[in-house]
C-alpha cells in the first residue's frame, strides 16, 4: 500500500479525534459531570474493542510476550484516559479548533523528540531544518487559531 493511503487513514483518525472531543465535551455539559462523561466514553471504547476481539478472534499472545515487554508499553491506556478527560474538560472552554490546535502542537513537538532520539522503540529520524520549520509553521498556526 502506498503512503497516500496511510496518510488518508491518519487524517481520518484526526477527524475522529475532533468529533470525539466535541461529543465528549457536549456529553459533559449535558450530564454536568466530566469524570462520568470521560468514563462512559472510555466504556464505549472498551465495548468496541471487545466486540472487535470477538469478531476477529486474534491469537492470544504468549505469556512471555507480556512479561518481557517494556514498562512504557502499558501507558497507552492511561494516556488515552487523560486525552479523553482533557477533551471532555477543555473543549467547552477553548472550542474545538483551539483545543485541537494545542493538542496537535503538543503532539508534533513530542513527536519530533520521539523520532529524533528514537525513543519508545521508534527508528531514529533526526530533526531536519525542513521538519523543524514545518512544526514551527504549525505552532504558528496554533498561535493564529488562539488569537484570532
Amino acid at each position: 500500500m502506498n503512503q497516500g493511503f496511510f496518510m488518508s487513514l491518519a487524517a481520518g483518525a484526526g477527524i475522529c479525534i475532533a468529533f470525539q472531543a466535541a461529543a465528549n465535551g457536549k456529553f459533559r455539559q449535558n450530564i454536568n459531570e466530566p469524570l462520568w462523561a470521560a468514563f462512559l466514553s472510555i466504556c464505549g471504547t472498551f465495548l468496541c474493542a471487545c466486540i472487535t476481539m470477538l469478531i476477529t478472534r486474534p491469537n492470544v499472545p504468549e505469556s512471555d510476550a507480556f512479561k518481557t515487554t517494556q514498562w512504557w508499553n502499558w501507558i497507552g491506556g492511561p494516556l488515552g484516559c487523560l486525552i479523553v478527560l482533557s477533551g471532555t474538560l477543555l473543549i467547552s472552554q477553548l472550542g474545538a479548533a483551539r483545543f485541537l490546535a494545542f493538542v496537535i502542537g503538543g503532539q508534533l513537538l513530542a513527536s519530533l523528540l520521539l523520532d529524533h532520539f528514537g525513543l519508545m522503540g521508534l527508528k531514529p529520524d533526526p530533526v531536519t531544518t525542513g521538519r523543524l520549520l514545518g512544526v514551527l509553521l504549525i505552532v504558528a498556526g496554533v498561535v493564529l487559531v488562539k488569537f484570532s
